[in-house]
């Protein structure tokens, strides 16, 4: 079974989720606090990590931003807010996908198995896109610029496949949205610009940048 790491401050909310990955087939790892998700964290491995934000001691965006640091496993927010900004900031520390308290334990596991979905998908065709200096290993899920590995998130992963495939074509972001959102969930035009500048700014980190703006229209493959 599949470990996901479920953090949470409030036990009820923590059993309800814990109880539902359960009956979905997964293992809960169950955390109360921030301190208690690292270290879970690094000794098991988790396939996933359902996050509150909202926690004393060491709080969900600084919990994230630690995991950050070494590891690319998926992360979903769980908060009590629904204002753009927070969501936008839950994204640009690297959370793959967030759910609003009050929320459907359903519904949660559906995001679960939906971010996992896009984190290992079945690889029939082309294994390796290769585009110049950059390299989208689609069998690995991993991505690198002139050989030094660049860590994404599934969602940011998701969406430089898809104009990695594509490298001629100018995506819309709603192009983009269908393609790094399964289930054709709407997310906002700024949710894709934040993953665009999240990627971009982690290729800058090792000397590149693959996607170039189409001003008026949205993006495509850069000169790589």
């Amino acid at each position: 079974m599949q470990k996901v790491l479920v953090v949470d401050d409030d036990p009820h909310i923590r059993d309800v989720v814990c109880f539902a990955l359960r009956r979905a087939g997964y293992q809960p790892l169950p955390a109360d606090n921030g301190l208690a998700a690292l270290e879970l964290a690094a000794r098991e491995g988790p396939a996933l990590v359902v996050l509150d934000i909202l926690m004393p001691e060491l709080d969900g965006a600084e919990v994230c931003k630690r995991l950050r640091k070494s590891s690319d496993v998926p992360i979903i927010f769980l908060t009590s807010k629904d204002e753009e900004m927070d969501r936008i900031l839950g994204l640009e520390l690297g959370a793959d996908d967030y759910v609003v308290k009050p929320f459907s334990p359903r519904e949660l596991v559906a995001r679960v198995k939906t971010v996992l979905r896009r984190k290992g998908p079945t690889v029939t065709a082309e294994q390796r896109l290769v585009r110049g200096r950059l390299v989208v290993d689609l069998e690995a899920i991993a991505a690198s610029w002139d050989g030094a590995a660049v860590s994404l998130t599934a969602t940011e992963f998701a969406l430089l496949k898809a104009i990695a495939a594509q490298p001629r074509r100018v995506f819309t972001r709603e192009n983009l949205m269908t393609a790094s959102y399964v289930g054709a969930r709407f997310v906002s035009d700024r949710t894709i610009d934040s993953h665009v500048r999240h990627i971009r700014a982690k290729f800058q980190s090792v000397g590149g940048d693959p996607i170039e703006t189409v001003h008026g229209v949205g993006y495509r493959l850069a000169a790589t």
